[in-house]
């Protein structure tokens, strides 16, 4: 399918500035006429608790906390239970 930009949704502009043409047909193919709606977090809470209890070496709080993008509250909470 040979993609016409100059006519594009304004939503579907903005994916095609970061996707190459096939990808976008296919985001379009598999969500069109849904309502998307991305967390604000990359990472799934429990699946990030789970890894931190594995990842907690009892001195990389901090560098926990940097790749999770978490807060050490949390973390620390997460490590208590």
């Amino acid at each position: 399918m040979l993609i016409e930009t100059e006519i594009l949704q304004e939503s579907y502009a903005e994916l095609f500035e970061i996707v190459d043409e096939e990808t976008l047909c296919q985001i379009y193919e598999i969500y069109r006429g849904r309502q998307i709606s991305f967390p604000m977090r990359l990472y799934d809470r429990q699946r990030v608790a789970q890894r931190i209890k594995s990842e907690y070496d009892g001195h990389n709080l901090a560098a926990l906390t940097k790749k999770y993008d978490y807060s050490q509250r949390w973390i620390r909470k997460i490590l208590q239970d």
